[in-house]
C-alpha cells in the first residue's frame, strides 16, 4: 500500500485513473449530475467553506477512531454508500466492496439496483453490511426484498427518500446510458479501448439487476428495465416507511431528508437514523448544499437518534467537516467508485486506507483524539 499511498496520495488521483480506465459512458454514469449540474460544485464549495480552528498545545495525541452505531463498533466513523449498479462501472465491483468492507470494519450499503444478489453480497461483509431499499410499489416485493437482505447477514435497512421520480440526467443521455443498452458505434469504440473492462465484464457477464430479477416474468434486461422503473419510483410516502418499519426487525434509516419536517416525521414514524443528503447531487439540481442543511437538522433531532450525512465527501477532512458540524456517521459514494475504477479491489482498500489516514491526521491537526471531540471545535464559514 505504501507505494500506492505515493502513486496516489489522494482521492482525485484515483478519480483521474479511473477515468482513463473506464468506458465513457460507466466514467459518465459515475460523475455526472442532473440539469447545470450547479449543485455539485456547490456541496464541494459549501465543504471548503467550513474552517475550523485547531487547538494545538495539546500533547501527544493518540488517535482513536472506532465509532458506536446501531449498538455496532466500527473501525471509522465512515462507510460506503449505496451505488446503483456498481458493477456496471466495474465487474463484481459489489463483491469487491464487501470484502473490503470486512477487512477495514466499515459498513458497505448493497442497493436494491446492485449487479450482485444479497445473498451473494453479505456473508463476505464480516457483519458489516447494510442494505438499501428503493421501495417496490408490490407489497409482496418489499417484504421478500426485507426478509432476504435480513436472511444474507446484513443489519441495517436504509430506505432511499432522495429519489421521488426520475431526474433528467441529461449528461448521461448525451453519454447514452441508457436500459436497456443499445450500444452504437461510438460507444463500442469506447469499450474497444478499454481491454481490462471488457475482460472482467466477459467473465463475470453483461451487469444486469440481478435482485430484482427474480420478481420478473421476463428476465431480459430490457423487461427488467421496464420492471424497475415501474416498481421502484414514485411510491414511497410515510405510510410506506412504517409498513417498512413494521417489517424490518434491526435499525432503520431514512436517507435524502433536507427538511426539518421531514426529520420531525421520520423519528415519529420509527426511524433509528435520518440521514442528510441530497443525493451527491444527481436528482434535483435547485437544492441546497447537503452541508448547509447539516446543522439545522441537527438542531431538530436533539440528539433522539444518531444523524447520518453524505453528499459531496472525498477527504478524511470533508469526514471531519461534516462530523464538526454534528453528523454521527458519514457515507461516501463516488470516492470508493474512483478506487475501484481505477484499481479494482486494490483500489477499495487503498480509498479506505487514504480517509483513514487522512481523518487521523486531520484530528491530531486540529487537537482532538476521538470524532466526537470535532463538535468542540470552533468552526469559521
Amino acid at each position: 500500500m505504501a507505494d500506492l499511498a505515493n502513486e496516489f496520495p489522494r482521492i482525485s488521483d484515483l478519480a483521474q485513473r479511473a477515468k482513463w480506465r473506464l468506458p465513457h459512458f460507466a466514467w459518465e454514469y459515475v460523475e455526472s449530475g442532473t440539469g447545470a449540474e450547479t449543485l455539485i460544485d456547490l456541496n464541494r464549495a459549501a465543504l471548503d467553506a467550513v474552517r475550523m480552528v485547531p487547538r494545538i498545545m495539546q500533547g501527544p495525541t493518540v488517535i482513536d477512531m472506532t465509532t458506536m452505531l446501531f449498538g455496532r463498533a466500527y473501525d471509522a466513523p465512515f462507510g460506503v454508500a449505496p451505488i446503483g449498479m456498481t458493477g456496471m462501472i466495474w465487474p463484481e465491483g459489489e463483491l469487491m466492496l464487501a470484502r473490503m468492507a470486512a477487512r477495514h470494519r466499515i459498513p458497505f450499503t448493497l442497493s436494491t439496483v446492485a449487479c450482485e444478489t444479497p445473498e451473494d453480497v453479505g456473508p463476505l461483509t464480516g457483519g458489516m453490511g447494510w442494505f438499501q431499499l428503493y421501495p417496490p410499489k408490490d407489497p409482496a416485493v418489499r417484504d421478500d426484498l426485507i426478509d432476504r437482505a435480513q436472511a444474507a447477514g446484513f443489519t441495517t435497512l436504509v430506505v432511499t427518500a432522495d429519489l421521488p421520480a426520475p431526474s433528467m440526467r441529461e449528461r448521461q443521455k448525451r453519454a447514452g446510458i441508457k436500459m436497456p443498452p443499445n450500444p452504437g458505434p461510438r460507444t463500442l469504440a469506447h469499450i474497444g479501448l478499454r481491454p481490462a473492462w471488457v475482460a472482467a465484464t466477459i467473465r463475470r457477464g453483461m451487469p444486469r439487476f440481478r435482485i430484482i430479477s427474480r420478481y420478473a416474468e421476463n428476465r431480459s434486461v430490457a423487461a427488467l428495465a421496464r420492471f424497475m422503473e415501474a416498481q421502484l419510483i414514485d411510491c414511497l410516502d410515510f405510510d410506506y416507511f412504517s409498513a417498512v418499519r413494521d417489517r424490518w426487525s434491526g435499525p432503520l434509516v431514512l436517507k435524502g431528508l433536507l427538511h426539518a419536517g421531514d426529520v420531525e416525521e421520520a423519528i415519529n414514524r420509527g426511524a433509528d437514523a435520518v440521514a442528510v443528503s441530497n443525493h451527491g447531487g444527481r436528482q434535483f439540481d435547485g437544492a441546497p448544499a447537503a452541508i448547509d442543511v447539516l446543522p439545522s437538522i441537527v438542531r431538530q433531532v436533539a440528539g433522539r437518534v444518531p444523524v447520518l450525512f453524505d453528499s459531496g465527501i472525498r477527504s478524511g477532512l470533508d469526514i471531519a467537516r461534516a462530523i464538526a458540524l454534528g453528523a454521527d456517521f458519514v457515507l461516501l459514494g463516488r470516492a470508493f467508485i474512483y478506487g475501484l475504477g481505477a484499481l479494482g479491489e486494490a483500489g477499495c482498500d487503498h480509498v479506505a486506507a487514504l480517509l483513514k489516514g487522512d481523518l487521523a491526521n486531520n484530528m491530531k491537526q486540529a487537537g482532538v483524539r476521538i470524532p466526537a471531540e470535532l463538535r468542540a471545535v470552533d468552526l469559521k464559514r
